[in-house]
C-alpha cells in the first residue's frame, strides 16, 4: 500500500480521546485504552461452518500462550477498537496462531449499552456480536450462538494495571458455567523513547 494512503487511513480513523459529549460515558472501556501483554489460557478449538468456535470439552487439558493486545480511540472518539494477538509478536516477527482479531465498540447512549462486534479474519475467521455492559466493577459482553448457547466474555479483576478476561458458556441459562479460556493481562511499561 503506498504510504500517503496507508498514513492517511491511520490519521483519518485514530482519535486522540473521546468525543467530548460522550466523554463521561465512554470510560467503561476508555480505561483499557493503551498496550497490553500477558498471557492466555485455553482447551483446543476448532471453527464450525457458521463461523463459530467450539472448544475441546471440558476436562481436555489447557495450552498456555502468550498474548498481546491494544485498545485505541477510533472514528472522531466515538469508538473503541482494539486488536487482540495470540502468541503475541516477538522482535519484530507477527505472532497471531492461535488469534489475531479486532474489536470495534460503540456506545448506545439511549440504551446506555456498547455494541461489540468482534473479527478474527486470519486464524480462526470468526465473527462475534455482542452486548456489553457494566455490571458491578466488571464489564460483560453476551451473546447467543445459534444453538442457544449463552457465551460471556467478562472482563474482571480491573486495575488501572492489569485485567482478568474470562470466555464462559452456559447451556442451561446459567445453572453451570464453562470456561474454556482465559487471558491474564498487564499494562504494557512501554520503552522511553530514544533522543
Amino acid at each position: 500500500m503506498n504510504k500517503t494512503i496507508q498514513s492517511s487511513m491511520l490519521e483519518a480513523l485514530h482519535a486522540e480521546g473521546p468525543a467530548p459529549a460522550q466523554a463521561r460515558n465512554m470510560n467503561l472501556y476508555g480505561q483499557l485504552v493503551g498496550s497490553w501483554e500477558g498471557r492466555l489460557i485455553t482447551r483446543n478449538f476448532h471453527v464450525d461452518e457458521r463461523a463459530e468456535v467450539q472448544f475441546d470439552p471440558p476436562g481436555t487439558p489447557m495450552k498456555e500462550s502468550t498474548l498481546e493486545i491494544h485498545f485505541d480511540w477510533v472514528l472522531k472518539g466515538l469508538v473503541i477498537q482494539d486488536i487482540f494477538i495470540a502468541p503475541a509478536s516477538q522482535d519484530g516477527k507477527p505472532g497471531g496462531d492461535l488469534m489475531y482479531g479486532t474489536s470495534i465498540r460503540v456506545y448506545d447512549p439511549k440504551n446506555d449499552v456498547w455494541y461489540v462486534t468482534f473479527i478474527d479474519p486470519i486464524t480462526t475467521q470468526s465473527y462475534h456480536r455482542m452486548v456489553g455492559r457494566k455490571v458491578g466493577n466488571d464489564i460483560v459482553q453476551e451473546y447467543h450462538t445459534p444453538e442457544g448457547k449463552l457465551v460471556t466474555w467478562n472482563f474482571t479483576e480491573i486495575t488501572a494495571d492489569s485485567f482478568h478476561w474470562l470466555w464462559r458458556e452456559t447451556t442451561d441459562n446459567g445453572k453451570t458455567w464453562d470456561t474454556p479460556a482465559e487471558f491474564f493481562l498487564h499494562r504494557r511499561v512501554e520503552e522511553p523513547a530514544l533522543v
